[in-house]
C-alpha cells in the first residue's frame, strides 16, 4: 500500500525528539524481523507509547500498524493521520472485525502493534494482559515480539499534566526474543509467558535508566517497588475500577 503519510510523521517525530534532546536508546533490534509479519506486544505507561513503540521498529526499517480504539479515528486531527498510516480501528463492542483485519495484515507480511494491557498501567508495572496478541500470531503463523518502553510516562501519562515539550528526557526501548505460537499451543500458558517476558524487559530498562528522580516530588514516575510514589498494582487496580473520566489534561 502507498505510504504518503507514515514516513513524514516518523520524520516529524524524530525531529521533535531530537530538538527536545529526548535521548532515545533502542536495543534488541535483532529480534524484530526484517521481513514478514510479526506482532509487537508492548507495555503501556503513556499516551505517547504508540509513537515510541513505532520508533522502536525503525532501525529494522519496519512500519508498525497499531490497533487503536475507534474513537481516535473519529478525531478531526488524529483521525486522518491514523487512517493515512493504515492503523487498525478497534470497536470494543464488536472486536472480531478488527481482529480479522489484524490477522490479514500479519499474513500479508506487516507488523501489527498491540498494547495487551489494554489501558495505561498507573503502577508502571505490567498488568494482566489479554490473549489477543498470542491468538492472532498463532492464527497468522507469525512471531510475537515483546517490547518494553521506559521514560515515556514522564512526558504524558494518566493522571499527570502533559509535558510534551520537556527536554532531556531519556527514553529506553527494548525488544525481546520472539515467541512463536502455533494453533495447537495453550493460549493461556503462552499469554502468561508473554507477560513474564514483557515484565522482564521492563525490569531491565528500568534498571538501565540513566536518571533518578530529582527530589521527593519527582518520585511519582517510579514504581513503588523501586521506591517511587506511583500506586502499587493493587492500588492501581482500584483506581482503574472507578468510573472513567478524562484525566489527560
Amino acid at each position: 500500500m502507498a505510504e504518503f503519510v507514515y514516513p513524514p510523521v516518523v520524520l516529524a517525530a524524530k525531529t521533535m525528539f531530537r530538538v527536545l534532546d529526548n535521548r532515545l536508546r533502542v536495543t534488541g533490534i535483532e529480534n524484530i524481523p526484517a521481513t514478514g509479519g510479526a506482532v509487537i506486544a508492548c507495555n503501556h505507561v503513556s499516551y505517547l507509547d504508540f509513537l515510541f513503540c513505532g520508533l522502536g521498529a525503525q532501525p529494522a526499517k519496519r512500519l508498525v500498524r497499531f490497533m487503536a480504539k475507534q474513537e481516535i479515528f473519529h478525531n478531526r486531527i488524529a483521525g486522518p493521520l491514523m487512517r493515512g498510516m493504515h492503523h487498525i480501528p478497534v470497536d470494543r463492542a464488536a472486536g472480531k472485525a478488527s481482529y480479522d483485519e489484524a490477522v490479514a495484515r500479519l499474513r500479508a507480511g506487516e507488523i501489527v502493534g498491540v498494547f495487551p494491557e489494554a489501558t495505561i498501567s498507573r503502577s508502571f508495572t505490567v498488568k494482566e494482559i489479554k490473549s489477543g496478541a498470542v491468538r492472532m500470531a498463532a492464527e497468522a503463523g507469525v512471531p510475537v515480539v515483546p517490547m518494553a518502553l521506559w521514560g515515556t510516562q514522564r512526558l504524558w501519562t494518566k493522571g499527570r499534566p502533559r509535558t510534551l515539550t520537556k527536554r532531556h528526557v531519556p527514553i529506553l526501548i527494548r525488544a525481546g526474543e520472539p515467541l512463536r505460537p502455533t494453533p495447537t499451543d495453550d493460549t493461556e500458558t503462552l499469554t502468561k509467558d508473554l507477560r513474564t517476558r514483557m515484565s522482564t524487559l521492563l525490569d531491565q530498562v528500568q534498571a538501565d535508566y540513566p536518571e533518578t528522580p530529582s527530589g521527593e516530588e519527582d518520585r511519582w514516575w517510579l514504581p513503588a517497588r523501586l521506591g517511587g510514589t506511583a500506586p502499587t498494582p493493587e492500588e492501581a487496580a482500584e483506581l482503574d475500577a472507578r468510573p472513567p473520566r478524562d484525566d489527560r489534561a
